[in-house]
């Protein structure tokens, strides 16, 4: 008999009806005071939630860096920023067992791919086309990969990652890693043809694969709302005969318990789950975009909501002391700028190995 994800009977289906509902200090606190087992962590409360805020800063200042960085005509090539949407990354690639586990995204991956431990260095010098970048400044921004890392690459093909993802999974039952593979895209591409491909194919070969929805609300300009009949996502997988949940993707304790539950879930021969999380963008859809399509006051609200707002003032109301948050902050934001001048100073990809690492 194969295992059962508890879903809407776990302390964890209690999220599965949140948008962004407020809670107090001591409940998000007592959520997160359960210590993380994927990679035996043995901290208290604050200081894991305190390592979650650095790795969420982490993330939002390097595409600040990025932004200054492509406003000075040093980055080229369209930029998509998931500022917002840090909770998703740390909290899920807390929860799984990196590298041997696997991650596909989209071309809004910065954010997977330094959770997944792919250095500042290395991908700054991606986006700035120098040698020392990680995929040799071939990429850029929109085709990272970093396999050593568990980061399989991103996908400017809406949805065109999950049937990548299915076959890493697949793979997985033949080579006996015990592999789990997660591919993340947004509300948008739920309604690609390789998403319900990916999904299908995958329940029907109970394959170990997390099908993880980065909710916006926006796909790309267009709200998802006015895209579909039912927004709630997530309900869909029952149509595959496979669990489905919502949770408050600003919320990384949330996301790391969900995310680790699916994952176990799957590892165990379970099968494939499908992970709607909640959250919203602060920024446009790519550098430069006006967001004319969205109000003032959305914006304003999606600000007030996001989790490096939400965490940090968490952090400040417990035991840690608002300067002890503030230096932590500080540090990682010196990490950043110090990242980026070292690959600002390493000489340009040379274009004569362009041919280079061709295989067609």
């Amino acid at each position: 008999m194969k295992p059962t994800f508890r879903g809407l009977a776990s302390g964890l289906g209690k999220q599965l009806a949140l948008r962004h509902k407020p809670r107090s200090a001591a409940a998000r606190l007592g959520r997160a005071e359960a210590v993380s087992e994927a990679r035996g962590i043995s901290v208290t409360a604050d200081s894991t939630l305190l390592t979650y805020l650095q790795s969420m800063c982490r993330i939002r200042y390097f595409e600040d860096e990025v932004t200054r960085l492509k406003s000075d005509g040093m980055v080229a090539g369209s930029v998509h920023l998931c500022s917002g949407q840090e909770a998703i990354y740390v909290g899920a690639c807390t929860a799984l067992d990196l590298p041997r586990d696997a991650v596909f995204c989209t071309y809004r991956g910065h954010g997977w791919a330094i959770a997944c431990g792919v250095p500042l260095v290395d991908l700054f010098g991606e986006l700035l086309g120098r040698e020392t970048g990680v995929n040799g400044g071939r990429g850029g921004s929109a085709y990272l990969s970093s396999p050593r890392h568990g980061m399989y690459g991103e996908n400017s093909i809406v949805g065109a990652g999950a049937p990548i993802a299915a076959g890493a999974a697949l793979a997985a039952t033949f080579d006996r890693s015990n592999r789990v593979v997660l591919t993340a895209f947004g509300d948008g591409a739920m309604n690609q043809g390789s998403v319900h491909e990916a999904m299908n194919f995958a329940a029907v070969y109970t394959l170990p694969v997390l099908f993880l929805i980065e909710n916006n609300h926006w796909s790309e300009l267009t709200p998802i709302a006015s895209m579909v009949r039912s927004d709630r996502l997530f309900k869909r997988a029952s149509s595959y005969g496979i669990p489905g949940v919502r949770i408050d993707g600003n919320d990384v304790a949330a996301v790391r318990d969900t995310v680790a539950e699916a994952a176990a879930h799957a590892r165990k021969g379970g099968g494939p789950v499908v992970i709607e999380a909640m959250t919203q963008r602060i920024v446009g859809h790519y550098i430069g975009d006006a967001q004319q399509y969205r109000t003032a006051e959305e914006i304003d609200r999606a600000r007030e909501a996001e989790p490096i707002a939400q965490l940090s003032q968490l952090l400040r109301e417990s035991t840690l002391s608002p300067a002890e948050v503030d230096i932590a902050m500080r540090a990682v934001h010196a990490e950043v700028r110090e990242a980026a001048a070292e690959a600002e100073r390493a000489p340009l990809a040379d274009p004569t190995t362009v041919l280079e690492h061709l295989y067609a």
